[in-house]
């Protein structure tokens, strides 16, 4: 959205105002907000502030600058993890954000926005997904119908809710189609930038080819993942325990269809009928220093498990969050057709 269409002058009168606010599309509020001729916002607009005007005087050429709320709630922009959840906790819908001058950088929807955090994101999509081939024949894993989009752009799209807005996307196999997709990412509000892998180079080799990550953490995940993980709560897990890594983790639950026996040699000590053993396993996204990436090899194969591995050896802290949700990873031809059943009753 263009801040153009939400932004109008303190000399513009409430005439004006209404029928700009009749033009607003894809916000969830109504708002305008009133700025200075250099740019300076000053006050937030609402129909509500025009109404309360009206009742006073039926003035509708009075200049929106006298009836605006100057009390208006923002944030300054700054690079750091910002916290929502106090905004939200006052019913506010639309959160500008503004720089120094107090001109308007960009707004945040908290309807459509879970968090705004601090990453730079690569999403693994560079792999043949012989599983399900004939279907990966011609068409990348990625980019299979997920619903009315590819299962690729599903993660794209919860990303850009947690307020990720630079994506590069590791691509080999057929890796002209998602180029060709999503473009430079403009389309969507974001940058995306892909990555060429020559040969394959696992789940984490890829991260090496980037010049220079500019956030201090960066968030690799898998491309072929069906998921509402929460990426927030991943992050700050990973701040909250000063870790190194943080990996999202889904329980894999083993039943026993038989007793097992807790023993001394030959002699049973105890014994349990048919239970069961919850796991955390894997689930394929990571949050990780980005001072991590200087111990992969340049243009070698090197899996996202061998880096945490050598963490964990070299004393590194390496922690992980379950993902509270659904999450699938779509491996298989039943992975994929369960993605298909699930994603029906989504809204």
């Amino acid at each position: 959205m263009e801040l153009s269409h939400i932004q109008i002058s303190e000399n513009r009168d409430i005439y004006y105002a209404l029928n700009k606010l009749n033009a607003i599309r894809d916000v969830s509020r109504l708002i305008l907000f009133v700025c200075e001729e250099d740019g300076k916002v000053i006050g937030s607009l609402t129909d509500g502030d025009i109404r309360r005007s009206l009742s006073q005087d039926a003035d509708i050429h009075k200049p929106v600058g006298v009836i605006c709320n100057r009390n208006f709630v923002f944030e300054y922009e700054k690079e750091e993890f910002l916290d929502l959840k106090p905004f939200r906790n006052t019913n506010i819908k639309i959160l500008p954000i503004l720089d120094k001058q107090k001109k308007m950088v960009r707004i945040i929807d908290l309807e459509k926005t879970n968090a705004v955090l601090p990453l730079e994101c690569m999403i693994m999509a560079g792999g043949r997904g012989k599983r399900l081939s004939p279907l990966t024949d011609t068409v990348p894993k990625p980019m299979l119908p997920l619903g009315s989009k590819p299962i690729i752009e599903h993660n794209i799209d919860r990303l850009i809710a947690f307020g990720i807005k630079k994506i590069y996307i590791s691509v080999k196999y057929l890796g002209e189609q998602i180029q060709e997709y999503f473009g430079d990412g403009s389309q969507k509000g974001i940058s995306i930038e892909y990555i060429w892998e020559d040969q394959f180079l696992g789940t984490a080799g890829a991260l090496a080819l980037v010049d220079e990550f500019k956030s201090d953490h960066v968030l690799l995940m898998n491309s072929d993942l069906f998921t509402n993980v929460d990426f927030e709560d991943l992050y700050l897990e990973l701040i909250k325990n000063n870790a190194d890594m943080a990996v999202a983790s889904t329980e894999y639950k083993v039943d026993v269809p038989f007793a097992v026996f807790e023993t001394k040699e030959e002699q049973v000590l105890d014994f349990k009928e048919k239970p069961s053993y919850v796991y955390h396993s894997n689930a394929g996204i990571y949050i990780l220093n980005k001072k991590l990436i200087d111990n992969i090899p340049k243009n070698k194969f090197h899996d996202i498990t061998d880096l945490m591995d050598n963490l964990v050896k070299n004393g590194g802290k390496l922690v992980h969050s379950p993902i509270i949700g659904f999450w699938i990873d779509i491996g298989k031809p039943t992975d994929y057709k369960q993605a298909q059943e699930f994603v029906k009753h989504i809204h």
